[in-house]
């Protein structure tokens, strides 16, 4: 059962033409995540991750500041320590079309520490290699959207 769902519209950074939409459906401490993202190379492969800062207002998407990382771990895979804004990479297909769902942990809507609401996503143009701290190496900001919760 649903308890609750946010949505981030995606925006390309300066130079960049990647777009899209994230949605989260909270699933009683579990949020399932779909991305659909357009505009990136085909068959890229992509970091991915919640931002601290909700905030797109810079060009180049560094008003979202760092990782959203309410625990103060380290930056990591989901099956190991890792920040509360760690997601898998994403990937795209031979049209530069990403669309992809995914379980995400340690995260909710709204109402705690927590939370991913007023906070930010951003796609990264390079894939996240998991273990560079405190990013993943990356690379730069491609994409920013702002999450939002929805009733």
């Amino acid at each position: 059962m649903m308890q609750g769902m946010a949505m981030a519209t995606l925006s390309p950074t300066q130079g960049n033409t990647a777009r899209g939409m994230v949605v989260f459906h909270d699933m009683h401490g579990h949020m399932m995540v779909h991305a659909h993202i357009t505009g990136v190379a085909p068959n890229s492969e992509h970091g991915f991750h919640l931002h601290d800062i909700g905030s797109c207002a810079s060009t180049d998407g560094t008003s979202a500041g760092g990782h959203f990382n309410p625990g103060k771990t380290a930056h990591g895979p989901q099956d190991g320590e890792h920040h509360a804004g760690d997601m898998p990479s994403l990937k795209a297909d031979a049209e530069g079309v990403i669309d992809q769902k995914f379980m995400l942990h340690g995260v909710t809507i709204k109402g705690d520490a927590n939370s991913i609401d007023g906070h930010s996503v951003i796609l990264h143009a390079n894939a996240d290699d998991y273990k560079t701290q405190p990013a993943g190496n990356s690379g730069p900001r491609i994409a920013c959207g702002v999450i939002a919760t929805h009733p």
